[in-house]
């Protein structure tokens, strides 16, 4: 986690992603890039005849001037000097601009605030957080608020147990040592996916010999529906990280098939580390 990315609008939650960024970096003695993604769509507007109108380069010369401003306060702010922080403007599309800063600039690490989502909204739009979630081939840190990194000792890990998801344990494990954590392994048992006591405790067995985990603990509970079994579990046990995979889907496919990931970002305010899992 020594090289993170920051996308950057200088909102509120988005100043908390950046201080959970800069006390990482200080622990890793790792580099930031913060990033502001201007969206093409912004660039152009349609003039009478249909035709597409280019708006004043000098309107964006402003704008790309007042974001620099927002950078340099940023990193004004920062007592640890030694931390590396650099910064880039980019127009175009979000989640492709992060998965290309995180080619070029070997990024390990993408720290995103949340405000959350829900209903209609989250449905057809969901947030920019959930949308780079999904796509992006480094994990994504959800947070809407910054926290004490010596405070996390208990890592919830919701887990179907299946056995495809080698990538994402071994990413797991390396988050574990580095916070020197306990993992609370929970499977929910739902109507659609029921499991009897003993096949669950037989699978949660196999799931732990499998993947070679250490400094765990096995919980089970019965729920209708994942996200809320997630959600309540994370508030009764008092977690202080949540790891979880995500599946990259997209158009109907995602429509149809709501990512229990992806819902759990939009209702938690906890931060949650996500993995997409490799097809």
């Amino acid at each position: 986690m020594k090289r993170i990315l920051v996308p950057c609008d200088f909102s509120k939650q988005s100043n908390e992603a950046y201080k959970l960024a800069l006390d990482l970096a200080a622990k890793t003695k790792g580099e930031i890039m913060l990033m502001h993604v201007i969206p093409i769509s912004n660039l152009y507007t349609t003039g009478l005849a249909g035709e597409a109108l280019a708006f004043d380069p000098v309107y964006f010369g402003r704008m790309e001037g007042d974001i620099k401003k927002e950078f340099e306060k940023m990193k004004k702010k920062v007592a640890d000097k030694s931390i590396a922080i650099n910064s880039e403007i980019v127009y175009g599309d979000l989640v492709v601009s992060v998965k290309n800063a995180i080619e070029t600039y070997k990024i390990d690490l993408v720290i995103m605030g949340t405000s959350g989502s829900s209903g209609i909204s989250e449905i057809f739009i969901g947030s920019n957080t959930e949308k780079v979630v999904r796509f992006s081939p480094v994990p994504v840190l959800a947070v809407r608020k910054a926290i004490n990194l010596e405070a996390v000792r208990n890592i919830l890990l919701p887990s179907t147990l299946d056995l495809n998801q080698t990538d994402f344990i071994k990413k797991l494990k390396e988050l574990q040592k580095f916070f020197e954590a306990t993992i609370h392994i929970l499977h929910i048992n739902t109507p659609i996916h029921f499991k009897r006591d003993a096949e669950a405790t037989e699978a949660m067995g196999e799931f732990v010999k499998y993947y070679k985990l250490t400094n765990y603990k096995l919980h089970f509970r019965n729920y209708s529906r994942e996200e809320d079994g997630i959600v309540d579990f994370a508030y009764d046990e008092k977690i202080d990280l949540i790891a979880m995979a995500t599946h990259a889907r997209k158009g109907l496919s995602h429509l149809f098939n709501t990512s229990v990931t992806e819902n759990v970002v939009n209702r938690l305010e906890i931060p949650i580390w996500t993995y997409c899992l490799k097809k």
